[in-house]
């Protein structure tokens, strides 16, 4: 699939949707719950795979920085987000600088 920086997907196993923050020249296999991401709402839920089940947290930021990809968890579910069969990782938050 060829991403775009803006683009809205959602998992086809479960109820989770992200945003693009950034994203690779290459083409990628994103998936999610083991099964790949997709612009709309699929018609049926595919059965979430047992070992992409972990959940994915609203808010939060799933990267992979050799890809350099990003990726903005809009809603919550019940899959993890993976390249291929590779789980994508939280992405820390930038500590602040310190006020003496």
């Amino acid at each position: 699939m060829q991403l775009k920086a803006g683009s809205r997907l959602q998992s086809t196993a479960c109820d989770t949707q992200v945003i693009v923050v950034r994203a690779p020249k290459d083409e990628v296999d994103l998936r999610c719950g083991g099964h790949p991401l997709a612009a709309a709402a699929p018609a049926e839920k595919a059965a979430l795979d047992p070992k992409h089940s972990g959940g994915s947290a609203m808010g939060k930021r799933y990267a992979d920085e050799g890809l350099g990809l990003e990726l903005l968890i809009t809603k919550a579910g019940a899959g993890s987000l993976s390249v291929g069969d590779e789980p994508m990782l939280l992405k820390d938050a930038k500590p602040l600088p310190s006020s003496d």
